[in-house]
């Protein structure tokens, strides 16, 4: 893909993400078109249809999320590295609430995007949740899947509580997973 082709489909993708998240996905184009500085015919040749391009967004979200959680490892130290990650996952549940009615709509568009979030996110997490429980400092019998849907729960009940509501819940369920740690855990199979 050309340079500037590259710099429109992101801006593009960065505009529908930003107005999905505050006026649905029912949103006219032509406001995802003048956010992203494209025009219609730009838009349309990059996402045929409106569930390609709600797709193609939450890919993107899910890819954002998913590559993080490495570079936290690397730079954080293992509890820290998890709490971080677990509020950009909110942050991404949070750009998810606009997407969700789309996704449940039986479009084929989205069919493959419930194994795509395993194959990402679920990795991402559990490699972070070892992690901290390995250095003693998250509990062993809480697994990565019960805190992907947990942080979910969190912040769809938040959604209309006011701003950081679920980043306040995400806090709590994460210093809930310091108490009862200890360096001896087993990680096993959780």
């Amino acid at each position: 893909m050309r340079a500037d082709a590259q710099r429109n489909l992101d801006a593009v993708l960065l505009a529908a993400k930003e107005v999905f998240a505050t006026s649905g996905v029912d949103a006219p184009v032509r406001e995802i078109a003048d956010k992203a500085g494209v025009g219609l015919g730009t838009l349309y040749r990059h996402f045929p249809r409106r569930a390609d391009l709600i797709a193609a967004v939450f890919r993107r979200e899910i890819d954002a999320c998913a590559e993080i959680a490495p570079l936290l490892a690397e730079r954080h130290a293992p509890f820290d590295a998890l709490a971080s990650w677990m509020q950009r996952y909110a942050a991404f549940v949070g750009t998810k609430r606009g997407l969700a009615q789309a996704l449940h709509s039986g479009d084929p568009a989205f069919d493959s995007l419930p194994s795509y979030f395993d194959q990402k996110l679920r990795p991402a997490l559990r490699a972070l949740r070892d992690a901290a429980v390995s250095a003693g400092e998250a509990r062993a019998d809480v697994d990565a899947d019960e805190l992907l849907g947990a942080v979910a729960s969190l912040c769809m009940s938040a959604h209309n509580a006011g701003s950081g509501r679920a980043e306040r819940m995400v806090a709590l369920l994460v210093d809930g997973l310091r108490h009862g740690a200890s360096p001896s855990q087993d990680i096993g199979d959780t």
